[in-house]
């Protein structure tokens, strides 16, 4: 048909988005939080909604912007935060909350300028979680720290690790009926009181929430998580052709002898620590993290399996 015959109805969905969250977020007291949106697309309505629930908001980089002057909206990565950091020091904020362009990932920095990932934002939220539903499981994926799969036994929750990809995680969240699930790269979700897809507005939201009901600061709380050392994702670039057969002979050198799961690549368990190597979902490369409770053994750790990859590349 030609276009004056398509029929269309324009929707204003934000009004009605707005009143959903704010009859499910409660603040005990206004916080104060610096929100650092990269110029992507999520910066108005995340601005509009943490002030409107209460939240005492200082915005950067909030405004719509195509060009991305100031820098990529994607918090995982550790420059793309350190406006943010700058910023919370600057205001005495209790913290920064970082938004991706497209507004389905967080990550967060403490009033001391720590960065803090999803795997983290999961654990102190689980808390909550695991108050209100005993006993429920929490979904989280192979990338991971040990430090979220040990508060979540902690509290009485069952730990259930799977295959990193948003849409594998929120797939195993719903199969098993899961209140919430997360990923290392900032996607959260929510089946407890929103609709179980990842949406880093209600996840800033719910954090706030979180925060505002408890006395000590936000590096204290992530304090009290086991403290770990850890890696970023390390990739390597390897042919699309060529990287699930070296994960597969990675698999089979070290079954057998080590503690391996084989959930998402090879996860290879030490008493204290772990590493994983596992096949990029989207590029030509593999994915790498390594996790110790000191930094001598992430370092040997580490150098075991990159020399024992390169020996079989």
């Amino acid at each position: 048909p030609s276009p004056e015959k398509i029929l269309y109805q324009k929707l204003e969905m934000a009004p009605e988005y707005k009143s959903e969250i704010k009859a499910r977020i409660r603040l005990v007291r206004p916080v104060k939080v610096v929100v650092d949106c990269g110029n992507g697309t999520a910066g108005p309505l995340t601005t509009a909604i943490l002030s409107e629930i209460g939240a005492e908001v200082i915005p950067l980089y909030c405004e719509s912007d195509n060009t991305f002057p100031h820098h990529l909206p994607d918090p995982v990565v550790p420059a793309n935060m350190a406006d943010l950091i700058k910023k919370v020091g600057e205001t005495g904020a209790e913290l920064g909350i970082g938004i991706d362009g497209d507004g389905d990932r967080i990550g967060l920095c403490d009033e001391e300028g720590n960065l803090i990932w999803g795997d983290k934002i999961l654990a102190l939220l689980s808390r909550d979680i695991l108050t209100e539903n005993p006993g429920v499981p929490i979904v989280f994926d192979v990338k991971c720290s040990k430090a979220l799969e040990e508060e979540i036994a902690r509290l009485g929750g069952k730990p259930i690790m799977w295959k990193t990809g948003h849409s594998l995680i929120e797939d195993k969240m719903h199969e098993i009926g899961a209140p919430a699930a997360g990923e290392l790269s900032g996607h959260l979700y929510f089946g407890d009181s929103w609709y179980g897809f990842d949406d880093a507005i209600y996840s800033a939201s719910r954090f706030l929430q979180y925060l505002s009901g408890q006395k000590a600061k936000l590096s204290q709380l992530v304090a009290g998580l086991t403290p770990y050392y850890a890696t970023p994702e390390i990739r390597v670039e390897i042919p699309d052709e060529k990287k699930f057969n070296l994960v597969e002979r990675l698999k089979e050198e070290l079954s057998g002898k080590y503690n391996v799961s084989t959930i998402d690549g090879v996860k290879v368990y030490f008493e204290d620590g772990w590493g994983l190597v596992r096949a990029s979902n989207t590029q030509p490369a593999l994915v790498l993290r390594f996790e110790a409770k000191t930094e001598k053994r992430l370092l040997e750790i580490q150098s075991f399996l990159t020399t024992l990859l390169h020996s079989l590349r």
